[in-house]
Formats: structure tokens, C-alpha cells, sequence
């Protein structure tokens, strides 16, 4: 079972993917899949719902894919997250996570067109596993017990642009929170559902080519530990996203850095969690 949004940007309808592929109408169980959703045990309700065929079927041939949760409250980082990507950026291996912010307007949709930025020359790839947060957790216990506030698993691409992010001074955040910088999707695989999300593989091909091809295992800060990390720091809200990091492979570290320029095509999996396919355009 998956969740996701069908229909144009701002006026997306939520659904329910069934495992023979069936895509179902939750309208009659929400008017959106957003935190309001996740805190009030929505993806209980929505699937007794789709097991009982209380849903009307929903038609999504030729429609948009929207991110599958509305406007996250925040979008929460974590850096330098696999060794061997903090390896290929020249930078330490760090002791503790690394956090930045993006903002919220960054998340579009899976196969939305994404800009490259006005006087940008370093726009950057990064696939990503994302945590999407269903229960509020402040100062949670433990990494064992940060997994109950999860709702479930996403492909997130945390696009950027590193001239803006390392040589313009100041916070990464300048060179993250370009608009269109985070596709989401194409679905919400809820939590009890992923049979290990420490152990998915990721991957990422540029018109075609494999650049990234990492797995979660291999992540330094494994998934309880960020969120129980981050509830130390911030209150952690239902329907927040969290992007957990990227595996070597990005233009940053390659040789000649060839960096994305309009017309790249831009395509991203993880295991179980579906595909993503963007086409960078000029801004």
C-alpha cells in the first residue's frame, strides 16, 4: 500500500495505491494526506477503508503526481550522512549529524520540472532516503523509541546548487532552498510496511548514466538515531520531512564536475519506494 497525491500542483487529490496497482479516492476519508492526516491515525483509517471497498476507484491515466504529503511544515537535513560522500567533498567524517534547513516550498512533485537557478553554474544531484514524521516527538527516549513517531518512507531529491551552498559564505541553506529543490514520491510507503529501511539501495542516473548507487546501510547516523538526534534539538511535527543524506556519487566529487545544465534528465529509486524522473530547465 502507498499514498500519494493525483492532480495539478495546489489542487492535488489524495489516494491510495493497492498492491495490484488500483490507485482509490481517500477525498471521503481526507481532503489531503498532510499532518492533520498522519496525526489522526490516517493511514489506519485509510486502509481499512481500501480493505473494506469503501473507495471509489480514481482514473489516473494522464494526470500530474504530486509530492504525496502537502507542504511539510519544515524540511529538516542531514549532511554528510554516507563516509564516502563526506569523503568525495573533502570534508570530515563527523562525530555528530550535520543539520540544515530547506525550505518548505522546495518539495514538488516526483516528475516536476525543476530549475536550475538564475546565475547558478553548480546545480547538483542527490537522491535520498526521505522519513516523513506522523506522531509529534520532542526529546524522545531513545533511537529505538524515535522509530513509533515515523509514518513512513519516501524517494527524496535533494537538489543543490554548491557554489551558492560552499563559496557564497553563510549557511548551506542558500544553496539548498532554490525553488523546485526537493521532488518528493512518487508515493508515501507507510512505516510498518518497509521490512527494513536500513537496508535499501539507492540510485541515481543522469541521461542515463549511473551516478549514485549507495545503500542505508552504509548511512553513519542510521534512521532512529536522526530522529531521536533531532527531538533533542527541534519539536518534530506530523507531516515534517526529514532527508536522511546522500551516497558518493555526486557531480561535487566527480572528475570535471559536471554539473547539471538545462535539458539533463535526472532519474531516482530506492528499493520499494518507487521512481523519480525530473528535466532541469533554466529559471
Amino acid at each position: 500500500m502507498q499514498l500519494l497525491r493525483i492532480g495539478e500542483a495546489g489542487a492535488e487529490r489524495p489516494a491510495i495505491r493497492a498492491g495490484d496497482d488500483a490507485v482509490f479516492d481517500l477525498s471521503t476519508i481526507t481532503p489531503d494526506i498532510d499532518g492533520t492526516f498522519l496525526a489522526q491515525d490516517g493511514i489506519r483509517r485509510a486502509r481499512a477503508a481500501a480493505e473494506a471497498g469503501e473507495l471509489p476507484a480514481l482514473n489516473t491515466e494522464g494526470q500530474r503526481v504530486g509530492a504525496p504529503i502537502a507542504r511539510p511544515g519544515k524540511v529538516v537535513c542531514i549532511g554528510l550522512n554516507y563516509s564516502d560522500h563526506a569523503a568525495e567533498s573533502g570534508l570530515d567524517v563527523p562525530t555528530e549529524p550535520v543539520i540544515f534547513m530547506k525550505a518548505p516550498y522546495t518539495v514538488v512533485g516526483p516528475y516536476d520540472d525543476v530549475l536550475i537557478p538564475r546565475g547558478s553554474s553548480k546545480t547538483d544531484w542527490e537522491v535520498e532516503l526521505g522519513i516523513v514524521i506522523g506522531q509529534t516527538g520532542r526529546y524522545l527516549d531513545s533511537p529505538e523509541t524515535a522509530l513509533d513517531v515515523i509514518a513512513g518512507y519516501t524517494v527524496s531529491h535533494d537538489v543543490s546548487e554548491r557554489e551558492f551552498q560552499l563559496e557564497r559564505g553563510g549557511q548551506w541553506d542558500k544553496g539548498k532552498s532554490c525553488e523546485t529543490f526537493n521532488p518528493l514520491g512518487p508515493w508515501l510507503v507507510p512505516a510498518d510496511t518497509v521490512d527494513d529501511p536500513g537496508n535499501l539501495g539507492l540510485q541515481l542516473w543522469v541521461n542515463g548514466e549511473l551516478r549514485q548507487d549507495g545503500n542505508t546501510k552504509n548511512l553513519i547516523f542510521g534512521i532512529g538515531h536522526v530522529v531521536w538526534y533531532l527531538s533533542q534539538f527541534m519539536v518534530l511535527e506530523p507531516g515534517d520531512l526529514i532527508n536522511t543524506g546522500t551516497p558518493a556519487g555526486v557531480a561535487l566529487g566527480m572528475a570535471g564536475q559536471p554539473y547539471l545544465k538545462p535539458g539533463d534528465v535526472v532519474e531516482l529509486e530506492i528499493d520499494g519506494l518507487g521512481r523519480q524522473r525530473q528535466v532541469f530547465v533554466q529559471a
